[in-house]
């Protein structure tokens, strides 16, 4: 029997359904992520939050500014902006922080196989790859704490997948300790690539408006939840289109757009490629 896709009204009903349980709801679309900022708040416009680091609702009327939109009030989860982007949602999340929870995420059977031997059981969800481990209490989120292991909570959303099986029990200090524990950033590779020519004087060597674009193509390439090839690819694609015609890009402003791209886990190789690309295409 062929599994059918859950309609925009079945996922309207299990948001409504989790808000009413107490787990702040929001849509995810198409490759899991969240939908994008409003247009209001496009480009971090709205002066916010884009990369969350700041805790706090948001204010916006859609599903803006990802997990800090998931809420618990039917009224707006139902609401004419939320309709729109259950027409394309493609699954549920929720926000486990909001709600008072810690979600051990495990991708792996190895990752699987470590949590039976050193974490307290809990509730237990079964996932595409590996299983979500549910504890009652909150901690700051992290990706990649060990193999195959990341925390959401704070700050973060996770996907529903029902409610799996087992009692919820307290967030344990071992849980904890792994955000101490993170291992630190590999060493970056040293990278040079010609920075395009330019003609001279222009608005973009206003220091505000050249560091401002900087700063917010280092948290786009940060802030990417999946497909970080094609991340890194659009924002040098976006970083060139705008700066790349005036001489206001130097070798330090390169660099760091590399930097971030290889703390997300891009080799320097893949790194050099997209640039190159990236100047092929806009033909500098």
């Amino acid at each position: 029997m062929t599994q059918q896709t859950p309609s925009r009204g079945e996922h309207l009903r299990t948001a409504l359904a989790l808000a009413a349980s107490g787990l702040p709801a929001l849509p995810l679309r198409a490759g899991k992520v969240p939908f994008g900022n409003c247009t209001r708040c496009a480009d971090n416009t709205c002066g916010g939050r884009p990369n969350m680091k700041t805790p706090g609702p948001c204010a916006c009327s859609g599903p803006c500014h990802a997990w800090a939109a998931a809420t618990t009030d039917p009224d707006v989860i139902s609401s004419g902006p939320w309709r729109q982007a259950w027409l394309t949602a493609s699954t549920v999340a929720y926000h486990p922080g909001g709600a008072g929870l810690t979600v051990v995420d495990l991708d792996n059977a190895d990752a699987i196989a470590w949590a039976r031997a050193t974490l307290p059981t809990t509730q237990t969800v079964p996932t595409t790859r590996g299983e979500h481990w549910l504890y009652l209490g909150t901690m700051p989120s992290a990706n990649a704490v060990r193999p195959g292991v990341d925390i959401k909570s704070t700050m973060s959303y996770a996907r529903w997948l029902g409610p799996g099986t087992g009692t919820m029990t307290a967030l344990p200090d071992v849980v904890r300790a792994l955000t101490a524990a993170k291992p630190a950033a590999p060493a970056q590779a040293s990278v040079t690539v010609p920075a395009p020519a330019g003609g001279g004087q222009c608005h973009h060597r206003t220091p505000a408006f050249l560091e401002r674009g900087i700063a917010m193509a280092e948290q786009r390439i940060t802030d990417a939840t999946s497909g970080v090839h094609n991340a890194v690819y659009a924002t040098f694609l976006a970083v060139l289109s705008t700066h790349g015609r005036c001489g206001c890009l130097t070798q330090e402003h390169i660099t760091r757009l590399f930097t971030a791209a290889q703390i997300k886990g891009e080799t320097a190789r893949h790194c050099v490629d997209a640039w190159t690309n990236a100047l092929t295409r806009l033909g500098l």
